[in-house]
């Protein structure tokens, strides 16, 4: 099943009196029940893409459906509502809220969609035990490792249970242990049938966990692999 499906995405910047045009026309689609990563150089355009999916930046021109919906259409409250329900984030820097627990950072977004407390809680320990963290859920930020942190940060993404979950080079901190923890966290995530997992990176670590590999280079894609997990 497509989760998300890309047509002819063109996204141009000004550059001064000058557009710099930075994707050229980008067509692929993104199965459902599988981890697809996105690579290549820096400032190859793999971010804007992820951005533009997201619904984060509008494309110059083209289309781009998640789950059926057109997100390059939807406007304003629409679109907040639709990535509130449909899609978690993870980035390569945690923003976790310094003075909340490491329980309440997980339940933020079921609490900004009126959850009450207790359930919000109750569901944000329940993935932190999951994840290895039960003895660290009442910690602030500042006494978690970077390890630590990042699987918070997973937590906060996961814990709506999301169709689609996005990943801005979510190992880049990371050292090489904590790195490989948090992909076969995310590979775990992406084994269901209704859900895809998308990765951004340049880190040829975790090229492993990916059941395809879809390689940029200057607003361009130039290779379309599947692995050895497809």
């Amino acid at each position: 099943m497509q989760a998300i499906s890309i047509r002819n995405i063109i996204k141009d910047f000004r550059a001064g009196d000058e557009n710099l045009r930075v994707l050229h026309g980008i067509s692929t689609a993104i199965d459902a029940g599988e981890l697809t990563m996105l690579v290549g150089p820096s400032g190859c355009g793999k971010t804007t893409l992820l951005s533009i999916i997201t619904g984060i930046l509008t494309p110059t021109s083209g289309e781009v459906d998640v789950l059926g919906e057109r997100i390059t259409a939807m406007r304003g409250r629409a679109k907040v509502e639709f990535r509130r329900r449909m899609l978690g984030f993870i980035f390569q820097q945690y923003h976790l809220l310094p003075a909340l627990t490491a329980a309440e950072n997980a339940a933020v977004t079921l609490l900004a969609a009126g959850e009450s407390f207790t359930c919000a809680m109750d569901k944000s320990r329940a993935l932190l035990a999951h994840l290895g963290l039960e003895a660290h859920s009442e910690k602030l930020p500042r006494q978690l490792s970077g390890g630590q942190q990042q699987r918070v940060a997973i937590a906060r993404a996961l814990v709506h249970a999301p169709r689609v979950i996005v990943c801005d080079e979510p190992t880049a901190a990371l050292d090489a242990q904590a790195g490989l923890q948090v992909m076969q966290m995310l590979r775990e995530a992406a084994l269901q049938p209704d859900r895809a997992v998308l990765v951004v990176t340049h880190d040829s670590r975790i090229y492993s966990y990916a059941d395809r590999i879809i390689t940029m280079n200057d607003g361009a894609i130039i290779s379309d692999e599947r692995t050895a997990h497809a």
